[in-house]
């Protein structure tokens, strides 16, 4: 999952964003209530973990503010606060978990495979171009009835793809969602992994399905394209 972290302890956020890293997560950090607001307004994420008391107001309010706006994200709250009516006051505000400092990582890391479970039950069961299908649940990939085996930067690369196929997906977004937001826009990393994605899913059967958009990016199309190569 693409994950927004708004935590403005810089330990304890280096911490979670290095403990979900290790477990496949893609994580932004936001140290303030307005960074956190600015990001989660321009970037797609399937979780926001938010920090209660940061420098410049209350996650909780941040969490209403988004709702207001019809974010639909899975929200887990992080707070010293323990009391009851604490926590009444943090799920009201529209999250939909609480866990108190300190915690142990792996009940974190729990907690957040939870809540992308709960995120996914919202997803279509499968994706499919052609005769390519990809189950998001299961993570598996097949082509023509074959499985594909995929690292999971592969799978992660070839499912926002997928999610968007026939629409040209730009090298820079692909960085900020499978990679990390601020990854060096000059890699070639997208092309390498394009590379051999295009010798899984490709180079054995027809019709060629990951095409590129010169100057621009990358699209899934059945169709043939004269922007492609």
């Amino acid at each position: 999952m693409r994950i927004l972290l708004v935590e403005d302890e810089t330990k304890v956020a280096s911490f979670i964003k290095s403990g979900l890293g290790q477990a496949q997560h893609v994580v932004d950090v936001a140290a303030t209530m307005k960074d956190g607001d600015y990001l989660a307004s321009i970037n797609d994420y399937d979780l926001l973990i938010l920090d209660c008391l940061l420098p410049d107001g209350d996650g909780r309010q941040l969490c209403r503010d988004l709702r207001a706006r019809g974010l639909g994200v899975p929200v887990l709250l992080l707070t010293a606060k323990s009391s009851v009516q604490d926590k009444v006051i943090g799920l009201d505000s529209g999250a939909d978990d609480y866990l108190t400092k300190p915690f142990d990582f792996s009940e974190l890391l729990a907690r957040v495979r939870a809540l992308g479970r709960r995120a996914v039950t919202t997803l279509p069961q499968s994706l499919s171009v052609a005769d390519l299908v990809i189950d998001p649940v299961a993570r598996r990939v097949t082509r023509a009835g074959q499985n594909i085996q995929l690292t999971p930067k592969e799978y992660q690369l070839l499912e926002t793809l997928m999610r968007r196929a026939g629409q040209v997906v730009t090298r820079t977004e692909l960085l900020e969602h499978v990679w990390e937001m601020h990854f060096d826009p000059s890699s070639n990393i997208v092309d390498v992994v394009i590379k051999i994605l295009r010798d899984k899913i490709d180079r054995r059967f027809e019709p060629k399905l990951i095409q590129t958009v010169r100057g621009v990016g990358y699209m899934i199309n059945a169709e043939e394209s004269d922007t492609s190569k």
